[in-house]
């Protein structure tokens, strides 16, 4: 089973979506809020580069930001 980590914040629609993703899929991941979580929200802009939310990471390399959902399946299913 892969890694998955999500960056995310309570009001993001996005990042609501994702983690239903992977609800449905049983798919278990970390999710940190980066919305109270300031230690988190330094370390998702120094793997994104930015502070759109989500930033999902899986197996601690591939890093997505937003909620694709096709190249998550693909990383997934790899």
């Amino acid at each position: 089973m892969k890694k998955v980590e999500i960056y995310s914040t309570a009001s993001c629609h996005f990042c609501h979506l994702a983690k239903e993703f992977f609800t449905s899929n049983n798919i278990p991941f970390v999710d940190y809020n980066v919305g109270a979580d300031t230690e988190k929200r330094k370390e998702m802009i120094d793997k994104s580069g930015q502070m759109g939310v989500p930033v999902i990471v899986v197996d601690g390399k591939d890093v997505v930001v937003g909620f694709d959902k096709d190249t998550l399946v693909n990383l997934l299913a790899t």
